[in-house]
């Protein structure tokens, strides 16, 4: 299907809204043209495997957004396009698995509050995507699902826990869709699958109807194939929810206009940006060399945008990682609370989930948190831990003071997306992956993953922009000014235009 001339698996948000306007294309046949796609490419052909459900009313939601339209009503922000979501995001007229089997017909009795506010601002949610059990692992092991593959390279991971929305979205099943965040769940399969992902400061954004993994740095991230796809949603979602009281961070940092309006040009004309350099791997690393490779002639495009690029080092970076890292103190305790919360739910305890065996074998993270303390408060392992995210934030802060810069980047991941070989035989686990994605989420500062090119073997990089907290208008400003310079929005062989 073309948009104007342009396939609908490139046309932005803009694009497809105006020729919606302009009666050029229906919201059905938007939604036709994704689950056609979704059936050659998801479970035929490729066999990505990045979908668990399907909505059976999505084509009833789209044409009550095209009688909206013919009625004259007042469109929303996502009127008519079409996204898909995480399984860990409650919706009430579908199953939500958090990626586990055992709670495979699990059904909320309400939507998430993302999920309310996209159906609020007109979105067409049309399924639900893969991730792990209970989003514990940076690959796509899932009892409820099994493997999901990258479309850049079949035999390749497309990263995680957020990986069905990345291998989906980068496929072109939706316009858009929906990850979650705790230590690079958006940001990693972003880069590994060639999308913009966004991670917010902790509690902008509601988690009301969202499994936690740590649940003062959990956070949802929407991930597109540009920033202004991304700025669109990220403008629907942020916002105080009673029901999250995390989100008294959206009442502290009151946003004056939207955050597309940061998408001007030359917006980042004079900007200092510090290029973190002990966040990139080996120069000689047999995974972290094409990964280098990439950066740099990405680093070339940043200042040809017109930024100004300083070499800067964050002190003792993978110790601050070490010593912030709470899923083995903290997450056990968050995810009990949540499924005590639910009466109905088929389980209520981590310890249940593992002593029942029925979660995949390769999350070591889920047994590590298991063996974690019921009380974290009680734990003298917590406190310090906790305390040393301050720190860590501060010391990222104060650097960035000290060299005036606007933002910090560096490699989202210092190494290209591993094969299956590696993680089925542990040259990668949860443990040793060097992924950088941690920085944001253990200091707490927003963060987005933009494309940064191709590999010569034709695998995706993601450049991370590192902002202050509560600074997300420089993410989208210095991801846009990138955006502009550089055209990486290019389709996976496997899952071409149809």
């Amino acid at each position: 299907m073309d948009i104007n001339g342009i396939p609908l698996e490139s046309a932005s948000i803009t694009q497809i809204q105006a020729a919606l306007r302009g009666q050029v294309v229906t919201a059905r046949q938007l939604v036709e043209a994704y689950l056609t796609r979704i059936k050659a490419f998801d479970q035929s052909g490729p066999a990505l495997n990045a979908i668990v459900t399907l909505a059976s009313d999505a084509l009833e939601q789209a044409d009550q957004r095209d009688a909206d339209l013919a009625a004259g009503q007042a469109l929303g922000a996502l009127h008519g396009i079409p996204m898909l979501v995480k399984d860990c995001l409650e919706t009430k007229d579908m199953p939500t698995s958090y990626g586990s089997e055992i709670f495979a017909e699990y059904q909320a009795g309400e939507d998430a509050t993302v999920i309310a506010n996209l159906r609020k601002a007109g979105a067409v949610i049309i399924g639900k995507t893969t991730l792990p059990d209970w989003a514990t692992s940076w690959f796509t092991y899932s009892s409820r699902t099994g493997l999901t593959k990258n479309p850049y390279d079949l035999n390749r991971d497309p990263g995680g826990s957020s990986a069905g929305t990345g291998a989906a979205i980068s496929a072109g099943f939706a316009t858009i869709g929906l990850g979650t965040d705790c230590g690079g769940s958006v940001r990693v399969p972003s880069s590994f699958c060639n999308l913009v992902g966004v991670r917010s400061t902790p509690g902008l954004i509601s988690r009301k109807g969202c499994n936690p993994l740590v649940s003062m740095q959990d956070t949802i991230g929407p991930m597109g194939r540009s920033v202004a796809d991304v700025a669109r949603v990220f403008d629907v979602m942020v916002g105080f929810d009673e029901s999250d009281e995390l989100t008294y961070a959206a009442e502290i940092s009151k946003q004056e206009g939207p955050y597309l309006a940061e998408l001007v040009p030359d917006a980042i004309l004079g900007l200092r940006i510090g290029v973190v350099r002990n966040a990139f791997g080996a120069d000689d690393g047999q995974h972290s060399a094409p990964v280098n490779k990439v950066m740099t002639a990405a680093l070339d495009q940043l200042a040809a945008a017109g930024a100004v690029l300083v070499d800067v080092e964050i002190p003792n970076l993978q110790d601050w990682n070490i010593r912030t890292s709470l899923y083995t103190t903290k997450s056990k305790y968050d995810i009990d609370r949540f499924l005590a919360s639910k009466p109905d739910a088929p389980m209520h305890s981590v310890k249940e989930i593992v002593d029942s065996k029925r979660y995949h074998p390769k999350l070591d993270l889920l047994e590590a948190i298991e063996a974690g303390p019921d009380d974290p408060f009680a734990d003298p392992a917590y406190y310090p831990g906790f305390a040393a995210r301050e720190a860590y934030m501060k010391v990222v802060v104060n650097l960035m003071g000290a060299n005036d810069l606007t933002a910090l980047v560096y490699p989202t991941v210092q190494v290209v997306p591993p094969t299956r070989e590696d993680c089925d035989s542990d040259v990668w686990n949860t443990l040793n992956f060097p992924t950088n994605t941690l920085i944001s989420s253990q200091t707490w500062m927003p963060a987005m993953s933009i494309p940064a090119g191709f590999t010569e073997d034709g695998l995706p990089v993601g450049m991370e922009i590192l902002a202050r907290p509560y600074d997300e208008r420089t993410l989208f400003r210095v991801g846009f000014g990138f955006e502009q310079v550089t055209n990486h929005c290019t389709l996976p062989a496997t899952t071409p235009i149809l």
